[in-house]
């Protein structure tokens, strides 16, 4: 089995990650910080938004099974990408829209996603999900990853 990596950040991490646990073909997800400045950030730096980091998640999938297309589609479907550095309730940077790209073909694949949404007018605002090249993730701390499922919960709402 030949594995990939996707990074996505769409706000409340806990969420994004239990989205995606959600997907046949997704083989784990990790939550961590991703963007930023500081090396190996803690939640708390991260929370404070001085960090320039952002709440993410890793997803490991079997490209066979699940396409990256498809991660995108369920990405731009678990949340608002119009709304600047906030989710919900939770504002700041660390909350933003964000497609973090390994290759130039994950990039690419996101643009075109944009573009078409845009094309649709699949939202009456602007999209504002940023696509960067994916720098260093760090990994969250262990009482922070699978944090819903541990608690029996598929969102940060309930």
């Amino acid at each position: 089995m030949s594995l990939a990596h996707a990074i996505f950040a769409a706000g409340c991490f806990w969420s994004v990650q239990a989205a995606f646990d959600s997907v046949p073909g997704v083989f784990s997800t990790r939550v961590g910080y991703i963007g930023g400045t500081t090396a190996n950030p803690s939640y708390e730096q991260v929370s404070s938004g001085k960090t320039g980091h952002a709440e993410a998640v890793e997803v490991t999938y079997d490209p066979k099974l699940v396409s990256y297309e498809q991660l995108l589609n369920i990405f731009f479907k678990i949340h608002n990408p119009t709304t600047l550095n906030r989710q919900g309730p939770d504002i700041g940077t660390q909350y933003r829209s964000a497609i973090f790209y390994l290759n130039e073909k994950q990039k690419s694949a996101a643009v075109d996603k944009i573009t078409e949404l845009k094309r649709q007018k699949a939202f009456s605002t602007p999209i504002v999900t940023e696509v960067v090249p994916a720098k260093t993730f760090y990994p969250a701390e262990d009482y922070h990853q699978d944090y819903l499922k541990k608690r029996g919960k598929t969102n940060c709402r309930t």
